[in-house]
């Protein structure tokens, strides 16, 4: 097409006309778009911002839910089970039956 100032010279158009108008429309409708997206606050990149925090928390919230679901698993058999309360007590507090030995060993 040329040089740049060529385009805005409407005498220039000849049979061309057509093309060079939507040429004009493109690069204005461009030179908005470009001016929206660094002044306005609610721009596109904020949202795709916003977009990948709110992935990044739904997946936090699904990993949090899995842990709640397996503690609320332990203390139901915490609750019932005295088979668990009895390993639980011997791995957490160093418990043991009588006549049984109990080795601590530090970390």
């Amino acid at each position: 097409m040329g040089n740049f100032k060529e385009i805005w010279d409407r005498s220039k158009d000849g049979d061309r006309e057509e093309q060079r108008s939507f040429l004009r429309v493109v690069i204005v409708a461009t030179a908005l778009f470009i001016v929206f997206m660094f002044i306005k606050k609610d721009n596109v990149i904020r949202w795709i911002e916003a977009g990948v925090t709110i992935s990044r928390q739904e997946r936090q919230i699904e990993r949090n839910k899995e842990k709640i679901s397996g503690m609320e698993t332990h203390l139901d058999n915490l609750r019932n089970d005295r088979d668990t309360i009895e390993a639980y007590a011997r791995e957490k507090f160093g418990y043991a039956e009588e006549g049984e030995d109990v080795y601590l060993i530090e970390r």
